[in-house]
């Protein structure tokens, strides 16, 4: 190099021709940042209404009540809806959907096998365990239905606990 301008403009030829060398550089690095921004976003969505990062299960029993569960004669039995009175939906297995205070879907869950309370002759009340998983902390309260029946709202101190209570017929 010389301090000629001659020198200058070689390598500000260099600088160009090492630019076109790369050209897949930025597109790269833009990919990196929307990647880290994109798991960024996920992370606090999953996050979401769950300041310490917890989840709990919801537990507790849903009661079908007078006529409408089928007849089982068998003490302490299983029991399920009575597709007749229009309660076919309620069987083991029905679907069991937890909403958070805003109305987002948080979780989902099953109803256990139903069954009758020992030494009863009657198809009623029928009880159905009730445990959804995964539900994430954080939320004043919850909703859950059960089947498309309907919403009941829970405190979330009940929730936790494990005190979920709903019935129907």
């Amino acid at each position: 190099m010389t301090g000629d301008v001659s020198d200058v403009c070689e390598s500000s030829e260099d600088v160009v021709r090492a630019k076109r060398k790369r050209p897949w550089v930025m597109p790269v690095a833009v990919g990196v940042a929307g990647v880290l921004v994109g798991a960024a976003a996920l992370w606090a969505w999953q996050a979401k209404g769950s300041p310490d990062g917890g989840a709990f299960t919801l537990e507790g029993a849903f009661v079908l009540k007078t006529g409408a569960t089928t007849a089982v004669f068998e003490r302490g039995g299983d029991c399920t809806g009575y597709d007749g009175g229009g309660y076919g939906d309620i069987v083991p297995g029905a679907q069991v959907t937890v909403y958070d205070g805003s109305g987002a879907v948080v979780a989902t869950g099953r109803l256990g096998k139903g069954k009758l309370p020992e030494g009863s002759n009657s198809s009623v009340p029928c009880t159905f365990p009730v445990k959804v998983a995964g539900v994430p902390k954080g939320s004043k309260f919850y909703r859950v239905e059960v089947a498309h029946r309907g919403e009941v709202t829970v405190s979330a101190a009940d929730a936790e606990a494990g005190r979920f209570a709903a019935s129907l017929g």
